[in-house]
């Protein structure tokens, strides 16, 4: 029961059944049985347009926009007004600055949804809802694809929903969010309701109502014993889609056996700089080197997928060479960079290896080898699916990205590059993920781990370097202080005391020097 003017929190894991029952509600998916009650009368939707009427709306985790209309012509789609026979563009684009300033949604109608960064494009699809005038709005997983600074935007405008009166439902995984503003609680697992708590319920008992276990939310993990450097990159510099610098001149180095974190706001060039080490982006000067290296336990660092010298320079190879020299990659976009919607489980889990000889015979696929080895990752990373020959465009976010970290984890590798690698991931998955990557560094990996979650960088990283503005400010040693880290995120150097020992740039390397000002979230 969600009461008029509240903001109830649907919490429980990845694939629990949160959205399916959200979808019901929407229209979207059909009852076996049950009904639903809307101001005290029974309703069926057949359809979203049935819901809307009777107000209800729904932003979707991945949103129902179409990128290359404007954002009035989106919001205009499915309630289109005319004016003698035309589209009243003109009306319509009033509505939405209408709403845009009644509700602190600031977005500029005649932008082309392509051009918008997630943040902006999310509360497109909230104004969409609100022109409607509905009066109970589902938000579902609205933050995973966020920054923290948009995450308390959006947790900033639920308040102002909330006081106008609006219903909401937040649909997460993410108990802190649920702590900060919900009123209530309904926690739900594996297709049913366990419980019903308050925003003062301790994290630990929400996860595990959510999980049916004790959930350890802080990693454990042994002090590292790094080795030799297994990548170095030097004086590296590549530009963004619009030919500015994002990456100017850095120098990092990740050693076997450590983990690397690099911390920053999203959008400050740690995106182009993953993805010119997997050559995936072309550079315009430096240096990328693997190296063979050996951990601090004097074993080769990890393992490798193929032969090859000690030493080798990626810069100019192509993304399967890379991978096939050692390299693990968990990208920052699983839909876009990870996964092969249309394909199975089985098929995802050997994007990146299905010509090994254990894998194929010459030109031919071994079907069995596959279906196989997807079974036993599919059992061991605990993927939740109906069945490895079932699409993975049919799992929940957060089992598509188990399928990638299955895949990426599950051959020996000198090096694992890691983008976001918990983003859209509930906390058992996130405290199963964690805990491979440490395993990854124990066993000799060298790994560069990259997310814009700041707990999440200082809970697995041995160094953590600072980026800002497309340069390294400073890399730090795991235990410094929270304050100097996000300090020199906002490009504060003043008063910072960082490391400057191996090739990492040191605190000269002032945010005011930087080469661009970037207007992503």
């Amino acid at each position: 029961m969600v009461e008029p003017g509240e903001i109830h929190a649907l919490l429980g894991e990845n694939g629990a059944g949160k959205s399916t029952l959200m979808n019901v509600l929407y229209g979207l998916l059909q009852p076996d049985e049950g009904e639903i009650v809307v101001n005290g009368e029974p309703k069926r939707f057949r359809s979203p347009g049935d819901a809307i009427d009777a107000g209800i709306g729904m932003v979707h985790q991945h949103f129902m926009l179409v990128p290359v209309f404007t954002v009035t012509e989106n919001i205009m789609l499915g309630a289109e007004r005319t004016r003698g026979g035309l589209l009243n563009r003109g009306s319509a684009r009033e509505r939405v600055l209408a709403v845009s300033r009644q509700y602190g949604l600031p977005v500029d109608p005649d932008a082309t949804i392509e051009d918008l960064p997630v943040g902006v494009q999310q509360r497109v699809e909230i104004i969409k809802a609100l022109v409607r005038n509905v009066d109970l709005l589902i938000l579902d997983e609205p933050t995973a694809v966020l920054t923290p600074q948009e995450t308390e935007e959006l947790l900033a405008v639920m308040r102002t929903l909330k006081a106008d009166g609006k219903s909401i439902v937040f649909i997460t995984h993410k108990l802190k969010e649920v702590k900060a503003i919900a009123d209530r609680i309904t926690v739900v697992r594996r297709g049913r309701t366990v419980g019903t708590a308050t925003p003062d319920a301790s994290e630990d008992s929400l996860a595990a109502q959510m999980v049916g276990r004790a959930v350890k939310l802080r990693v454990d993990k042994e002090a590292a014993q790094p080795g030799d450097p297994i990548l170095s990159v030097a004086g590296l510099t590549v530009l963004d889609e619009r030919g500015q610098v994002a990456v100017d001149g850095i120098d990092l180095e990740v050693r076997a056996g450590e983990v690397l974190g690099i911390a920053g706001v999203q959008g400050n060039g740690q995106t182009e700089l993953i993805e010119a080490i997997m050559g995936l982006r072309p550079i315009q000067g430096g240096e990328i080197t693997l190296h063979e290296g050996r951990s601090g336990t004097g074993r080769p660092a990890g393992g490798r997928r193929g032969r090859g010298p000690a030493s080798q320079s990626l810069v100019g190879r192509r993304t399967s060479e890379i991978l096939h020299a050692g390299v693990g990659y968990i990208p920052e976009d699983r839909s876009v960079d990870g996964l092969v919607m249309e394909f199975s489980v089985a098929e995802n889990l050997v994007l990146d290896r299905y010509d090994e000889p254990r894998y194929a015979s010459g030109i031919a696929l071994s079907p069995n080898a596959i279906n196989e080895a997807a079974k036993a990752r599919i059992t061991e990373f605990d993927v939740r699916t109906p069945s490895h020959l079932a699409p993975v465009s049919t799992l929940s976010g957060g089992n598509q990205q188990k399928v990638i970290v299955a895949r990426e984890m599950s051959s020996p590798l000198k090096l694992l590059i890691a983008a976001q690698p918990t983003r859209g991931v509930d906390v058992g998955s996130t405290e199963f993920i964690h805990a491979r990557v440490v395993r990854e560094r124990d066993q000799g990996t060298g790994v560069l781990l990259v997310s814009s979650e700041l707990d999440e960088v200082v809970a697995l990283a041995d160094r953590i370097a600072v980026m800002y503005r497309g340069k390294v400010l400073a890399t730090l040693p795991a235990d410094a202080p929270r304050e100097q880290i996000g300090l020199l995120m906002a490009g504060i150097t003043d008063g910072a005391a960082p490391e400057t020992s191996g090739s990492e740039a040191g605190p000269e390397t002032s945010g005011s020097e930087a080469g661009r000002e970037e207007d992503e979230s």
